[in-house]
């Protein structure tokens, strides 16, 4: 059957999963006359123009990879952590080594993105990753060296898992203590970095999946509704029930 001889639904239906559109049918839908061709085609352009738009933001966020990579580094890791203000569970970190000019539609800075588009981002930063690490600071060891310096030491774990190393680090917020590897620290570099931002998921969604499976073990804090993080439930279940063994000891817990 030819497309002239289509119902608008048929029309529908065939150009349902067609990513390209020739300059053959966009004429033909244009000639159509009908309404509803000609909503097909507006369609079309639509998608064009905010995949356009994708493209050209993800660009964005990689130009400073590319100013990295014209500079002679060859191997660069993004590198972000997750959990800094929770009363309970670990700091997590991640170190990110995405293939050189890799686009990973939606990736963005993880406190921007829903639970479900981080999980199905996950996927996708692995197969676009040369190498990543994942690295964990425990509730005992943030109350041990304090909050910061767990975070640091998390995100040298992490560093540590990669292979092959990176020459160069590119840091969300601080640069990283004691570290031997060349590392730029960029404030807010999850809005600014590629490599950072799929760090940022991956610290964020590990972290997530730990305080899920906690949430079995300590149900009555509700971990798996709030990860740690002192909401009015949380607070609450604090006090009728006290600390648990993932509670951080250093931070302030009475809520009395």
């Amino acid at each position: 059957m030819s497309m002239k001889h289509m119902s608008v639904a048929e029309l529908t239906a065939y150009f349902a999963n067609k990513e390209e559109l020739t300059a053959e049918e966009i004429t033909m839908l244009e000639e159509d006359g009908r309404r509803g061709a000609l909503e097909l085609v507006k369609r079309y352009q639509r998608k064009k123009e905010r995949a356009l738009a994708e493209k050209n933001r993800l660009q964005e966020l990689l130009a400073e990879e590319k100013r990295c990579y014209d500079q002679g580094f060859k191997v660069i890791a993004g590198v972000d952590e997750a959990g800094r203000g929770p009363l309970a569970g670990p700091v997590v970190a991640a170190a990110v080594v995405l293939n050189r000019d890799s686009l990973i539609n939606k990736l963005k800075d993880s406190k921007k993105l829903s639970p479900g588009m981080r999980e199905e981002l996950i996927d996708q930063i692995i197969f676009n990753s040369l190498c990543y690490g994942v690295g964990i600071a425990s509730n005992r060891e943030i109350d041990q060296h304090n909050i910061h310096n767990a975070s640091m030491l998390a995100m040298s774990r992490a560093l540590n898992e990669l292979s092959p190393k990176p020459d160069l680090v590119l840091v969300d917020g601080y640069p990283i203590k004691n570290s031997s590897f060349k590392q730029k620290a960029i404030k807010q570099g999850d809005s600014l970095s590629l490599s950072i931002a799929a760090a940022s998921v991956l610290a964020k969604v590990t972290r997530d999946r730990i305080m899920f499976e906690m949430d079995k073990n300590y149900p009555q804090y509700g971990f798996k509704r709030n990860m740690g993080y002192g909401t009015a439930e949380h607070r609450q279940a604090l006090v009728n029930y006290g600390p648990c063994d993932l509670h951080r000891r250093s931070f302030r817990l009475d809520f009395k």
